[in-house]
């Protein structure tokens, strides 16, 4: 390995963007496929989930998505899904993540919502015993699903309310689900003190991010590459310190970006906006948040110092506690000052 492969492989880690089932390991994916053989498109061979995971554009994104979300029948499937998706992040030496959960869906393929929540619950307890990894949970409206998803999706968040919830997100497609219907949701969300996290801007263009702003009350901005076609939306991003969550790979894959030449995360960087780096649904697209921090290395010219400094706006920018923040920032800065590649 180069000394910077080998030093982002060492650096500890916050991930702020990346899908619960999303992330479910070719192996998982297989293994689920298989229990449910005949009932689903899904490959049960692990080698067929690469042209599986061929998107054409980002609508068959989805629909792909959806066809691997149909394979979680039951709370031990969600259980076992959550657990392997901390041990793959803290091989990589994520010690805190955010993982954007959509319990809705789940509900509405027969899993108990109380049920659900149990069963991440037990699978973070679980993960921080086991892998020394702390996870936390955004729950997200699948915005194609319209206002009774967000409606549903809302209620179990303060009904059941895990201890691992921190934040209230919208995902799906851009295109289509104007954010401002969705205010009420969050505007209730806030009040129940969870912070709000939107996608916007990964298919659409400043709008979409103007409105998560201003109707959703956005602390972070899921993706928000679009903010590099407007100067003031940059401008205000930079000023109010609200940090986007980019996902270089992600963007190329769901054909949201031409090339990862053409990625504007370089663009954003300079304009003095603060971004993370996170890897969205990192075995769907062949990635892994190592990966993704070696792209973003290469798009800005960084060396290990630079690097190191995504992992730290990435530790800003997350819900961690205060403490948590001032330990993980610490375990960063004595890596970085020890390493010698």
């Amino acid at each position: 390995m180069t000394d910077l492969t080998t030093f982002i492989a060492g650096l500890p880690k916050a991930e702020l963007h990346v899908h619960h089932v999303g992330s479910a390991s070719p192996r998982i994916v297989a293994e689920l496929a298989a229990r449910h053989e005949g009932r689903s498109p899904v490959p049960t061979d692990p080698a067929a989930l690469a042209d599986y995971f061929a998107f054409k554009d980002f609508a068959h994104f989805i629909e792909v998505y959806l066809s691997v979300m149909d394979l979680i029948r039951d709370d031990e499937d969600v259980r076992t899904l959550t657990y392997e998706v901390a041990r793959e992040l803290a091989r990589q030496q994520v010690r805190y993540a955010e993982l954007t959960v959509t319990p809705y869906s789940h509900v509405r393929r027969g899993i108990p919502a109380p049920a659900v929540c149990a069963a991440i619950e037990d699978a973070r307890t679980a993960a921080a015993r086991d892998f020394g990894i702390d996870l936390r949970w955004i729950f997200d409206i699948p915005g194609e699903e319209g206002l009774p998803a967000a409606e549903a999706t809302l209620r179990l968040a303060l009904d059941e309310h895990p201890d691992g919830l921190v934040g209230f997100g919208l995902g799906g497609p851009e295109i289509g689900v104007p954010r401002p219907q969705f205010r009420p949701f969050f505007d209730a969300a806030r009040a129940a003190g969870l912070h709000s996290v939107p996608h916007a801007g990964e298919t659409t263009g400043p709008q979409t991010m103007w409105d998560a702003l201003n109707e959703l009350g956005a602390e972070r901005i899921g993706h928000g590459i679009a903010a590099a076609q407007d100067p003031a939306l940059m401008r205000h991003l930079a000023t109010h310190g609200i940090a986007l969550e980019v996902c270089p790979t992600s963007n190329v894959r769901t054909r949201a970006v031409a090339s990862i030449e053409e990625h504007p995360l370089a663009r954003l960087v300079e304009a003095g906006v603060t971004v993370t780096v996170n890897s969205d649904d990192p075995p769907m697209f062949g990635t892994t948040l190592e990966e993704e921090y070696a792209v973003a290395a290469r798009l800005l010219g960084l060396d290990h110092h630079g690097v190191a400094d995504l992992a730290r706006a990435a530790v800003t920018a997350s819900f961690l506690s205060d403490a948590g923040k001032k330990t993980l920032m610490a375990e960063i800065d004595a890596y970085t000052q020890g390493f010698t590649g």
